[in-house]
């Protein structure tokens, strides 16, 4: 019998850890999912080991990870980067912990390869963006306190890939969107609170006049990212990556599609969208247009995504529906 890798997921019951640990589970390896609270065993999955644990407790962290082949590290501060302006306790999640687990962790017994962590960073560690589309090569200017401590992780970790105790990867996120198949686990993004607006039949408001754009993924691309960085490490170990779908989409028809989706799911008129004046904590980067050049990612590794962009707010919109009649 061959030896069956263990993959170790931290962060495993939020939003893009649940759409990761769902496309590890059919794989031939053993899978550790971690999180802060109780996370359900992945479905399909031959071995799984959960563990509730709060990663910020260096032990408990050094317990979490013991013999993984590669580690996923998806956790992300309570609250977002709005928590981070703010919260102490952020850092601890956002840095303290990549800090810790590059020190904790160790080559599995009888393996002098180090072992290998995928560290989900954020396209917006780039700060205001210089030029459009990013690839990758642009310096970093990260203008929210959630973007510096996510470029310091990143950093930490690629450090310790130069000093060879990990083997790190750096995926720098796009906007990411769609349903949970998890309970509790919600997308928190742009593209879900627009669709539960337009649920509650509000009005859609935009903080500009609709031609920002973003490059907007669904959570189950992301996922198969995540998967295609563990199938061709060798050709990413030290470096960071941008996963993105390339389009660079309007935000005005983003909404106005969620706008007319939702009509069409309910049976009834389209909610109205509109331009508002932003609120006085709305940061530089979002009224400033993102659009990610994956081509690197994608050549090293064959990713790419395939879910359209209406299907993806189809499948949003239909979920949250349902979500809401089942909750009557």
């Amino acid at each position: 019998m061959g030896y069956t890798p263990l993959i170790t997921v931290l962060g495993a019951s939020g939003f893009v850890g649940s759409a990761v640990t769902r496309a590890l589970a059919s794989r031939p390896v053993r899978l550790r999912l971690v999180s802060r609270r109780p996370c359900a065993h992945a479905p399909g999955a031959a071995e799984t080991d959960v563990v509730t644990a709060d990663l910020t407790d260096r032990a408990a962290l050094a317990g979490a990870v013991q013999g993984s082949d590669a580690v996923i590290h998806l956790l992300l501060g309570e609250g977002g980067w709005r928590a981070a302006e703010s919260d102490p306790g952020a850092e601890h999640v956002n840095v303290g912990v990549m800090r810790d687990l590059v020190d904790v962790l160790r080559p599995a017994p009888g393996d002098a390869t180090p072992p290998l962590v995928v560290y989900a960073g954020a396209a917006s560690q780039v700060g205001v963006p210089p030029r459009e589309p990013l690839d990758g090569s642009e310096p970093d200017r990260p203008e929210t306190t959630y973007d510096r401590q996510k470029l310091t992780a990143e950093h930490l970790l690629l450090k310790a890939t130069a000093e060879g105790r990990v083997r790190g990867i750096g995926l720098r996120l796009p906007t990411v969107f769609g349903e949970s198949t998890a309970s509790g686990t919600g997308d928190r993004g742009v593209v879900s609170a627009m669709a539960r607006k337009a649920l509650d039949g509000q009005t859609l408001t935009m903080w500009h006049d609709g031609t920002v754009r973003r490059d907007l993924v669904h959570v189950d691309d992301v996922a198969a990212a995540f998967t295609a960085a563990l199938d061709h490490p060798d050709a990413l170990v030290g470096g960071h990556w941008l996963i993105g779908a390339g389009r660079g989409d309007a935000l005005g028809d983003v909404f106005r599609l969620i706008a007319l989706i939702t009509a069409e799911v309910l049976g009834r008129l389209p909610v109205d969208v509109v331009s508002v004046e932003p609120p006085a904590h709305a940061p530089v980067t979002d009224f400033r247009s993102v659009t990610l050049d994956s081509s690197a990612f994608r050549a090293a590794t064959g990713w790419q995504p395939r879910i359209s962009l209406p299907e993806a707010v189809r499948r949003t919109v239909t979920a949250l529906a349902r979500e809401r009649t089942g909750s009557r």
